[in-house]
Protein backbone atom coordinates (compact mmCIF):
# COMPACT_ATOMS: atom_id res chain seq x y z
CA UNK A 1 0.00 0.00 0.00
CA UNK A 2 1.27 3.95 -0.99
CA UNK A 3 2.34 6.07 1.75
CA UNK A 4 3.38 8.94 1.67
CA UNK A 5 4.25 9.18 5.72
CA UNK A 6 7.49 7.59 5.40
CA UNK A 7 10.07 10.28 4.77
CA UNK A 8 12.15 8.04 2.14
CA UNK A 9 9.51 9.03 -0.91
CA UNK A 10 10.96 12.18 -0.81
CA UNK A 11 13.67 10.62 -2.13
CA UNK A 12 11.51 8.99 -5.44
CA UNK A 13 10.68 12.56 -5.82
CA UNK A 14 13.88 13.98 -5.92
CA UNK A 15 15.62 11.11 -7.96
CA UNK A 16 13.11 12.39 -10.51
CA UNK A 17 13.93 15.91 -11.06
CA UNK A 18 17.59 14.97 -10.95
CA UNK A 19 16.94 12.31 -14.08
CA UNK A 20 14.81 14.91 -15.72
CA UNK A 21 17.53 17.86 -14.93
CA UNK A 22 20.35 15.22 -16.48
CA UNK A 23 18.14 14.51 -19.29
CA UNK A 24 17.60 17.88 -20.93
CA UNK A 25 21.90 18.53 -20.62
CA UNK A 26 22.64 15.25 -22.35
CA UNK A 27 19.83 16.28 -24.82
CA UNK A 28 21.39 19.13 -25.88
CA UNK A 29 24.81 17.40 -25.18
CA UNK A 30 24.31 14.50 -27.65
CA UNK A 31 22.47 16.72 -30.40
CA UNK A 32 24.82 20.08 -30.47
CA UNK A 33 28.20 18.37 -29.49
CA UNK A 34 28.11 14.84 -30.19
CA UNK A 35 25.96 15.00 -33.68
CA UNK A 36 26.70 18.51 -34.19
CA UNK A 37 23.62 19.80 -34.94
CA UNK A 38 22.89 23.59 -34.16
CA UNK A 39 19.90 22.83 -32.13
CA UNK A 40 19.88 19.49 -30.69
CA UNK A 41 16.96 17.49 -32.38
CA UNK A 42 16.88 14.74 -29.20
CA UNK A 43 13.96 15.67 -26.67
CA UNK A 44 14.46 15.90 -22.95
CA UNK A 45 11.56 14.14 -22.77
CA UNK A 46 12.50 10.95 -24.86
CA UNK A 47 16.30 10.97 -23.08
CA UNK A 48 14.45 11.33 -19.15
CA UNK A 49 12.29 8.02 -19.91
CA UNK A 50 14.99 6.19 -21.40
CA UNK A 51 17.74 7.43 -18.61
CA UNK A 52 15.20 6.48 -16.00
CA UNK A 53 14.86 3.32 -17.65
CA UNK A 54 18.20 2.38 -17.41
CA UNK A 55 18.37 3.30 -13.69
CA UNK A 56 15.27 1.58 -12.86
CA UNK A 57 16.39 -1.82 -14.95
CA UNK A 58 20.09 -1.87 -13.41
CA UNK A 59 19.39 -0.34 -9.80
CA UNK A 60 16.98 -2.28 -7.37
CA UNK A 61 15.06 0.64 -6.00
CA UNK A 62 13.59 0.86 -2.53
CA UNK A 63 9.92 0.64 -1.97
CA UNK A 64 9.84 4.05 -0.62
CA UNK A 65 11.29 5.78 -3.29
CA UNK A 66 8.92 4.12 -6.04
CA UNK A 67 6.43 6.13 -3.69
CA UNK A 68 7.89 8.81 -4.61
CA UNK A 69 7.79 8.14 -8.24
CA UNK A 70 4.47 6.90 -8.31
CA UNK A 71 3.74 10.55 -7.24
CA UNK A 72 5.26 12.09 -9.63
CA UNK A 73 3.56 10.07 -12.52
CA UNK A 74 0.88 10.62 -11.63
CA UNK A 75 0.12 13.94 -9.46
CA UNK A 76 3.09 16.08 -10.89
CA UNK A 77 1.57 15.18 -14.12
CA UNK A 78 -1.88 15.98 -13.62
CA UNK A 79 -0.73 19.31 -12.29
CA UNK A 80 1.34 19.95 -15.47
CA UNK A 81 -1.78 19.05 -17.62
CA UNK A 82 -3.98 21.55 -15.45
CA UNK A 83 -0.96 23.97 -16.16
CA UNK A 84 -1.01 23.49 -20.10
CA UNK A 85 -4.08 25.20 -19.65
CA UNK A 86 -2.65 28.52 -19.65
CA UNK A 87 -1.18 28.56 -22.72
CA UNK A 88 -4.93 28.51 -24.27
CA UNK A 89 -7.91 30.95 -24.28
CA UNK A 90 -11.22 29.81 -23.60
CA UNK A 91 -11.89 30.50 -27.23
CA UNK A 92 -8.79 28.59 -28.47
CA UNK A 93 -9.84 25.59 -26.23
CA UNK A 94 -13.46 25.43 -27.41
CA UNK A 95 -11.87 25.65 -31.76
CA UNK A 96 -10.19 22.37 -30.59
CA UNK A 97 -12.62 20.89 -28.86
CA UNK A 98 -15.45 20.79 -31.53
CA UNK A 99 -12.34 20.01 -34.11
CA UNK A 100 -11.65 16.76 -32.26
CA UNK A 101 -14.96 15.65 -31.40
CA UNK A 102 -15.82 13.90 -34.41
CA UNK A 103 -12.65 12.58 -34.72
CA UNK A 104 -12.52 11.48 -30.83
CA UNK A 105 -16.18 9.47 -31.14
CA UNK A 106 -15.06 7.89 -34.61
CA UNK A 107 -11.86 6.68 -32.55
CA UNK A 108 -13.86 5.70 -29.44
CA UNK A 109 -16.17 3.50 -31.50
CA UNK A 110 -13.52 1.76 -34.02
CA UNK A 111 -11.39 1.42 -30.96
CA UNK A 112 -14.12 -0.60 -28.84
CA UNK A 113 -15.67 -2.34 -32.25
CA UNK A 114 -12.01 -3.59 -33.16
CA UNK A 115 -11.00 -4.58 -30.16
CA UNK A 116 -13.62 -6.89 -29.11
CA UNK A 117 -13.72 -8.45 -32.71
CA UNK A 118 -9.82 -9.29 -31.96
CA UNK A 119 -10.63 -10.68 -28.70
CA UNK A 120 -13.40 -12.93 -29.71
CA UNK A 121 -11.03 -13.86 -32.35
CA UNK A 122 -8.18 -14.97 -30.00
CA UNK A 123 -10.55 -16.08 -27.62
CA UNK A 124 -9.65 -13.77 -24.82
CA UNK A 125 -12.74 -13.86 -22.69
CA UNK A 126 -15.29 -11.18 -22.30
CA UNK A 127 -14.27 -9.30 -19.34
CA UNK A 128 -10.61 -8.84 -20.44
CA UNK A 129 -12.14 -7.79 -24.14
CA UNK A 130 -13.82 -5.23 -22.45
CA UNK A 131 -10.75 -3.99 -20.12
CA UNK A 132 -8.38 -3.72 -23.06
CA UNK A 133 -11.26 -2.16 -25.55
CA UNK A 134 -12.20 0.74 -22.47
CA UNK A 135 -8.01 1.33 -22.05
CA UNK A 136 -7.49 1.39 -25.81
CA UNK A 137 -10.20 3.51 -26.70
CA UNK A 138 -10.81 5.97 -23.52
CA UNK A 139 -7.88 6.82 -20.81
CA UNK A 140 -5.52 3.95 -20.42
CA UNK A 141 -5.32 2.45 -17.03
CA UNK A 142 -8.03 4.77 -15.45
CA UNK A 143 -10.92 3.53 -17.42
CA UNK A 144 -9.39 0.17 -16.60
CA UNK A 145 -9.45 0.53 -13.22
CA UNK A 146 -13.12 2.24 -13.41
CA UNK A 147 -14.44 -0.79 -15.27
CA UNK A 148 -13.36 -3.58 -13.56
CA UNK A 149 -15.96 -3.92 -10.93
CA UNK A 150 -18.67 -3.40 -13.19
CA UNK A 151 -17.78 -6.39 -15.33
CA UNK A 152 -16.13 -8.22 -11.99
CA UNK A 153 -13.01 -8.19 -13.41
CA UNK A 154 -10.50 -10.85 -12.43
CA UNK A 155 -7.14 -9.19 -10.70
CA UNK A 156 -5.19 -10.91 -12.90
CA UNK A 157 -7.25 -9.36 -15.99
CA UNK A 158 -6.98 -5.87 -14.68
CA UNK A 159 -3.18 -6.24 -14.04
CA UNK A 160 -2.85 -8.04 -17.98
CA UNK A 161 -4.82 -5.30 -19.27
CA UNK A 162 -3.10 -2.34 -17.47
CA UNK A 163 0.23 -4.38 -18.83
CA UNK A 164 -0.75 -4.25 -22.16
CA UNK A 165 -2.43 -0.55 -22.46
CA UNK A 166 1.14 0.63 -20.62
CA UNK A 167 3.90 -1.20 -23.01
CA UNK A 168 1.82 -0.37 -26.17
CA UNK A 169 1.36 2.89 -25.11
CA UNK A 170 5.03 3.77 -24.07
CA UNK A 171 5.83 2.64 -27.77
CA UNK A 172 3.76 4.75 -29.63
CA UNK A 173 4.51 7.62 -27.38
CA UNK A 174 7.97 6.89 -29.22
CA UNK A 175 7.19 6.32 -32.09
CA UNK A 176 4.17 8.38 -33.25
CA UNK A 177 5.20 11.70 -33.05
CA UNK A 178 7.99 11.09 -35.84
CA UNK A 179 5.11 8.87 -37.61
CA UNK A 180 2.77 11.83 -37.12
CA UNK A 181 5.14 14.38 -38.66
CA UNK A 182 5.88 11.99 -41.44
CA UNK A 183 2.34 10.70 -42.60
CA UNK A 184 0.77 14.53 -42.13
CA UNK A 185 3.25 16.07 -43.57
CA UNK A 186 4.11 18.41 -41.25
CA UNK A 187 0.91 19.41 -40.45
CA UNK A 188 1.04 19.94 -36.56
CA UNK A 189 -3.02 20.33 -36.02
CA UNK A 190 -3.13 16.98 -37.89
CA UNK A 191 -0.09 15.74 -36.00
CA UNK A 192 -2.39 16.69 -32.50
CA UNK A 193 -5.31 15.10 -33.38
CA UNK A 194 -3.78 11.83 -33.93
CA UNK A 195 -1.49 11.57 -31.09
CA UNK A 196 -4.26 12.66 -29.00
CA UNK A 197 -7.03 9.76 -30.33
CA UNK A 198 -4.62 7.10 -30.79
CA UNK A 199 -2.11 6.97 -27.60
CA UNK A 200 -3.94 5.92 -24.62
CA UNK A 201 -2.78 7.53 -21.58
CA UNK A 202 -3.05 10.98 -21.00
CA UNK A 203 0.71 10.48 -19.84
CA UNK A 204 1.45 9.36 -22.78
CA UNK A 205 0.00 11.72 -25.22
CA UNK A 206 1.54 14.60 -23.13
CA UNK A 207 5.00 12.83 -23.54
CA UNK A 208 4.31 12.67 -27.43
CA UNK A 209 3.42 16.26 -27.97
CA UNK A 210 6.06 17.41 -26.07
CA UNK A 211 8.43 15.30 -27.93
CA UNK A 212 6.76 16.65 -31.05
CA UNK A 213 6.87 20.27 -30.06
CA UNK A 214 10.78 19.97 -29.36
CA UNK A 215 11.97 17.96 -32.79
CA UNK A 216 9.56 20.08 -34.67
CA UNK A 217 9.34 23.46 -32.78
CA UNK A 218 5.52 23.29 -33.21
CA UNK A 219 3.50 24.38 -29.62
CA UNK A 220 0.35 23.64 -31.26
CA UNK A 221 0.72 19.90 -31.25
CA UNK A 222 1.06 19.77 -27.64
CA UNK A 223 -1.77 22.02 -27.13
CA UNK A 224 -4.28 20.03 -29.81
CA UNK A 225 -3.19 16.38 -28.42
CA UNK A 226 -3.76 17.34 -24.86
CA UNK A 227 -7.24 19.16 -25.46
CA UNK A 228 -8.34 16.03 -27.64
CA UNK A 229 -7.22 13.56 -25.06
CA UNK A 230 -8.98 15.42 -22.04
CA UNK A 231 -12.00 14.97 -24.44
CA UNK A 232 -11.46 11.48 -24.90
CA UNK A 233 -11.17 11.19 -21.18
CA UNK A 234 -14.58 12.98 -20.61
CA UNK A 235 -16.04 10.27 -22.62
CA UNK A 236 -15.69 7.89 -20.02
CA UNK A 237 -18.79 9.40 -18.31
CA UNK A 238 -21.32 8.10 -21.28
CA UNK A 239 -18.81 5.04 -21.88
CA UNK A 240 -17.83 3.35 -19.22
CA UNK A 241 -21.37 2.24 -18.37
CA UNK A 242 -21.97 1.23 -21.87
CA UNK A 243 -19.06 -0.85 -21.69
CA UNK A 244 -20.42 -2.21 -18.20
CA UNK A 245 -23.53 -3.25 -19.58
CA UNK A 246 -22.28 -5.08 -23.46
CA UNK A 247 -19.08 -6.74 -21.34
CA UNK A 248 -20.81 -8.36 -18.39
CA UNK A 249 -19.39 -11.19 -17.65
CA UNK A 250 -20.38 -14.62 -19.36
CA UNK A 251 -24.05 -15.61 -17.95
CA UNK A 252 -24.30 -13.23 -15.39
CA UNK A 253 -25.19 -9.50 -14.74
CA UNK A 254 -23.31 -6.62 -14.62
CA UNK A 255 -22.42 -5.95 -11.22
CA UNK A 256 -24.83 -3.94 -8.93
CA UNK A 257 -21.65 -1.79 -7.99
CA UNK A 258 -22.58 2.01 -8.53
CA UNK A 259 -20.18 3.95 -10.06
CA UNK A 260 -20.14 8.26 -9.54
CA UNK A 261 -20.07 9.60 -12.70
CA UNK A 262 -18.94 13.22 -10.92
CA UNK A 263 -15.82 10.93 -9.84
CA UNK A 264 -15.35 9.97 -13.92
CA UNK A 265 -14.24 13.85 -14.30
CA UNK A 266 -10.73 14.13 -13.39
CA UNK A 267 -9.51 17.39 -11.15
CA UNK A 268 -7.13 18.13 -13.95
CA UNK A 269 -9.62 18.65 -16.71
CA UNK A 270 -11.97 20.91 -14.12
CA UNK A 271 -8.15 22.72 -13.65
CA UNK A 272 -7.39 22.73 -17.11
CA UNK A 273 -10.29 24.49 -17.70
CA UNK A 274 -9.96 27.25 -15.16
CA UNK A 275 -6.59 28.22 -15.94
CA UNK A 276 -7.58 28.46 -19.86
CA UNK A 277 -10.52 30.72 -18.49
CA UNK A 278 -8.05 32.37 -16.11
CA UNK A 279 -5.72 33.15 -19.27
CA UNK A 280 -8.90 34.37 -21.02
CA UNK A 281 -10.00 36.81 -18.67
CA UNK A 282 -6.22 37.97 -18.12
CA UNK A 283 -5.77 38.94 -21.68
CA UNK A 284 -9.09 40.86 -21.90
CA UNK A 285 -8.26 44.59 -22.28
CA UNK A 286 -5.18 47.07 -21.77
CA UNK A 287 -5.07 45.99 -18.25
CA UNK A 288 -5.27 42.18 -17.01
CA UNK A 289 -8.05 41.70 -14.58
CA UNK A 290 -8.22 45.73 -14.80
CA UNK A 291 -5.60 46.14 -12.41
CA UNK A 292 -2.57 43.59 -13.09
CA UNK A 293 0.58 45.79 -15.29
CA UNK A 294 0.19 44.19 -18.53
CA UNK A 295 3.83 42.99 -17.85
CA UNK A 296 3.50 41.41 -15.00
CA UNK A 297 0.70 39.58 -16.38
CA UNK A 298 2.74 38.37 -19.58
CA UNK A 299 5.50 37.12 -16.80
CA UNK A 300 3.02 34.83 -14.63
CA UNK A 301 1.85 33.54 -17.31
CA UNK A 302 5.43 32.86 -19.16
CA UNK A 303 6.51 31.42 -15.05
CA UNK A 304 3.07 29.08 -15.23
CA UNK A 305 3.98 27.89 -18.75
CA UNK A 306 7.41 27.01 -17.40
CA UNK A 307 6.12 24.92 -14.49
CA UNK A 308 3.59 23.03 -16.61
CA UNK A 309 6.67 22.06 -18.80
CA UNK A 310 8.97 21.35 -16.01
CA UNK A 311 6.32 19.36 -14.14
CA UNK A 312 5.53 17.22 -17.55
CA UNK A 313 9.51 16.72 -17.63
CA UNK A 314 9.51 15.71 -13.79
CA UNK A 315 6.62 12.80 -14.37
CA UNK A 316 8.08 11.49 -17.86
CA UNK A 317 11.35 10.85 -15.89
CA UNK A 318 9.19 8.98 -12.83
CA UNK A 319 7.57 6.90 -15.90
CA UNK A 320 10.73 5.79 -17.02
CA UNK A 321 12.12 4.94 -13.42
CA UNK A 322 8.75 2.80 -12.89
CA UNK A 323 8.69 0.77 -16.33
CA UNK A 324 10.48 -2.56 -15.98
CA UNK A 325 11.92 -4.77 -18.47
CA UNK A 326 10.69 -7.53 -16.56
CA UNK A 327 7.25 -6.92 -16.83
CA UNK A 328 7.24 -6.29 -20.56
CA UNK A 329 8.82 -9.39 -21.46
CA UNK A 330 5.51 -11.33 -19.52
CA UNK A 331 3.95 -9.82 -22.08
Amino acid sequence: MTTYRNGVWWAGVLLAVVVAYVAGIVAVWVGESLLGFQRSPISDIMMAIIIGMVIANIVKLPDGVRDGLRFCASTILRLGIMLLGIRLSLLGAGRFTLVALPFVFAAIAIGLLTVRFLGQRMGLSLRLTGLIAVGTSICGCTAIVATAPLIRAKEAEVSYAIACITVFGLAAMFAYPWLAHWVFDGEAALAGLFLGTSIHETAQVAGAGMMYEAQYASPMALDIATVTKLVRNLCMIAVIPLVGFLYASEGQAASDKQVSLLSMVPWFIIGFALMSALRTVGDIGDRPFGIVDPQAWSAVVSFLRSAAEHFLLIAMAAVGLTSMFAGLREI
